[in-house]
């Protein structure tokens, strides 16, 4: 393969099955993380930025500002390098350092909105921020991947087309759920071309994305304190909210047991799938899509001082007093 920027190389084909998750039916893990930025958010990137570009939006030199946990930042990042934009990320104190370190290595601003929002999060107050970043600044362009229709078509032309090229029949469909830009898109394509398909959204527990209580959470990737435009809970059969700690657990059993380190949002979406397992039956096809790999949570997810102090030494494999370790939950077994 030879192309003439790094962007282009987004690997659309790769999955994994995983064995030993659901026995008695196929599994398949599409890894989104084998590209140059890192994740699935590399599509989300070029899709957001070439469709500024064909409405007239961006012009060579062209600034851009946008709101990211970490993924798209850096995505952005990369993108705008590459085209000789300038970028500016605006992110929260719980986006990991390796993240912020690559943004700034692709020459990236980047800017921390370190006040809670109403719901607990940061995403209001990340939004009010590029609100006040354009009222100084009317050249900005701010490409809104919250409510950009942009975002969820990419992955229907993209994401969702090579799950169905590649898998071909795909009874069930789990998608991590930020932005919701990625399961929506997936969701409209399943729709027409595939009906039959159980479309699962997979959400963080405190997220209020699909209507739940909100509540802390500290892992990116997943779930908002603010319910994204993009966002349309009918379109998806099945809602499923994962705790942190369930998820966290999850990474870092996959991490030992097949030697796959994957994000916190993989976690979420691996417990979910073993949540609706009864549900399954014999011989199903279920793919899960895993947005990015576990290298940007080595301080979070897979340090156990870490884990302990947010989420207990069993979360972190390990009992809380000598001789007294406790099983895990359910969906992690």
């Amino acid at each position: 393969m030879i192309v003439d920027h790094a962007y282009e190389l987004i690997t659309d084909d790769v999955f994994l099955r995983l064995h030993g998750l659901l026995p008695h039916a196929e599994l398949f893990l599409k890894l989104e993380g084998l590209n140059p930025a890192g994740s699935v958010k590399l599509k989300t990137a070029t899709g957001l930025v070439e469709d500024a570009e064909r409405r007239g939006l961006l012009h060579p030199g062209g600034s851009l500002i946008e709101s990211s946990s970490g993924n798209l930042g850096i995505a952005l990042s990369a993108v705008c390098a590459a085209k000789g934009y300038t970028f500016t990320c605006v992110t929260d104190p719980h986006v990991p350092r390796q993240s912020v370190a690559l943004m700034r290595a692709f020459g990236a601003h980047v800017c921390v909105a370190d006040t809670p929002d109403g719901n607990g999060g940061y995403l209001g107050s990340r939004i009010a921020l590029i609100r006040s970043a354009l009222d100084l600044d009317p050249s900005l362009t701010w490409l809104n991947q919250y409510a950009n229709a942009a975002n969820p078509a990419v992955h229907a032309a993209r994401t969702a087309a090579a799950v169905l090229r590649e898998i071909r029949t795909v009874d069930y469909l789990f998608v991590g759920a930020g932005t919701t830009g990625t399961v929506m898109g997936c969701a409209a394509h399943f729709r027409r071309r595939s009906p039959r398909t159980t479309v699962v959204a997979v959400d963080a527990a405190g997220s209020v994305t699909f209507g739940g209580p909100p509540g802390a959470r500290r892992i990116p990737g997943l779930g908002t304190s603010r319910v994204p435009e993009l966002c349309r809970p009918r379109a998806v059969h099945r809602v499923v909210a994962v705790p942190e700690r369930d998820a966290v657990r999850m990474c870092r059993r996959l991490a030992r047991s097949h030697g796959l380190a994957v994000g916190g949002s993989t976690g979420s979406v691996l417990c979910a799938v073993l949540r609706l397992r009864s549900g399954i039956p014999p011989g199903a096809r279920v793919v899960a899509l895993s947005a990015d790999l576990g290298d940007r949570y080595l301080d979070t997810v897979y340090d156990d001082a870490w884990v302990t102090e947010h989420f207990g030494a069993a979360a972190a494999g390990r009992p809380r007093t000598p001789g007294t370790a406790q099983s895990a939950p359910e969906e992690v077994r």
